[in-house]
């Protein structure tokens, strides 16, 4: 019986000469073909997912009607630049919103039924670290530096899993040896300023899988590591997903970094989406002009060394004064060149790209048509 590709995935044809554009990139794209007849469930649904936070200073309109799903197994990429509002949305996901400030005004956020957005704190625990785990940006100031590595993994074995004291520490010494730590059982009783960098990533990769979640967060993860080591931490939370089994969501300001990892790509800028589609789709065909200058700024090694890089000229919207219209108006080359004075008071719905060829999953915030040049 003959299955249907499921929302994300592509064809073997569409493999071919997306596989010549991966050659090019420095970070070199890999797509995951499924096997026919696989259908996987919605994992995660997030709906109009809307945060403030609530200043001294002002409001801040960090996260503007957000909506993507993820499906059982699968990777997507979230990509944009520092107050784009990507790791807000994670941590509305994770009910971490520090309050006060910030809060949740609406939404709906469906995780295998349950809109963890109206579960109580104590319920919420139950999920966080179990179900659904996270691995933070930066590794030094997410681990506590005055308790040993072996008592910080521990803690979630423990309260989710119901072990003891020796199981514990089996488990998490076995954790250590599987992100690659060595002499995994003597290091549990070190301290975080005892690790590399490097070594303190794998800690936090190995705390995160500890209770075998079904989706893993990873908020830019790499980058405070040199270019070495952040490869081996990509190959290394690629085998472990694989291995199992578990949704992702890689969080990034590299499109060259998620490009190796992702099998969807969502790309926001001042708290909203501005394009989404397959990794295909967003480099082979992407149609947002800010997504063209992210694309534009990655060194490619088919270039002769002679061009420039491109430059999106301009400065991140200050998200105290919510635009009237598309955040990326001011910045926009496109508006500009077409004088599109509309991009300025009417925001643009997300919606599917122009001569798609039907595929309803690849969409844009926009009102031009980059490809064709008219608006």
């Amino acid at each position: 019986m003959s299955g249907t590709l499921p929302q994300g995935a592509i064809s073997r044809e569409e493999k071919l000469s997306f596989d010549n554009l991966s050659a090019h990139l420095v970070h070199p794209i890999e797509t995951l073909l499924l096997e026919e007849g696989s259908i996987l469930a919605v994992l995660l649904d997030v709906k109009d997912l809307i945060v403030r936070f609530y200043t001294q200073e002002g409001t801040v309109y960090a996260v503007n009607g957000v909506s993507f799903e993820l499906d059982e197994g699968e990777t997507l990429g979230i990509v944009g630049e520092s107050g784009s509002g990507k790791s807000v949305s994670s941590l509305a996901l994770m009910g971490l919103i520090p309050s006060p400030p910030g809060k949740v005004e609406s939404g709906t956020v469906i995780f295998e039924g349950r809109d963890l957005l109206t579960l109580k704190p104590d319920q919420m625990r139950l999920i966080r670290g179990k179900e659904i785990a996270m691995i933070f940006q930066d590794p030094m100031t997410s681990l506590n530096p005055v308790l040993t590595i072996g008592t910080q993994i521990t803690e979630s074995l423990k309260l989710h899993e119901g072990m003891n004291t020796s199981q514990s520490r089996k488990r998490a010494a076995d954790l250590l040896d599987m992100v690659g730590i060595p002499d995994a059982y003597r290091r549990l009783d070190d301290y975080p300023h005892q690790f590399s960098g490097g070594m303190r990533q794998r800690v936090m990769i190995a705390m995160g899988l500890s209770c075998n979640p079904k989706l893993l967060i990873a908020d830019e993860p790499t980058t405070a590591l040199d270019v070495t080591i952040q490869a081996q931490i990509i190959e290394l939370v690629k085998q472990l997903k694989d291995e199992f089994n578990m949704a992702m969501i890689w969080i990034t300001h590299d499109l060259g970094v998620v490009a190796g990892i992702a099998d969807r790509i969502q790309v926001m800028y001042g708290g909203r989406i501005m394009e989404s589609g397959s990794s295909h789709e967003v480099f082979g065909d992407s149609r947002h002009p800010y997504t063209e200058g992210l694309l534009g700024s990655l060194p490619r090694l088919d270039s002769s060394g002679e061009e420039k890089l491109t430059q999106i000229e301009g400065s991140p919207p200050d998200m105290r004064n919510e635009p009237a219209g598309c955040p990326f108006a001011p910045r926009c080359d496109v508006r500009e060149r077409l004088n599109l004075e509309r991009c300025w008071d009417e925001r643009p719905p997300l919606e599917t790209v122009p001569n798609a060829g039907g595929d309803e999953t690849h969409v844009m915030s926009c009102w031009a048509d980059i490809r064709e040049g008219v608006a």
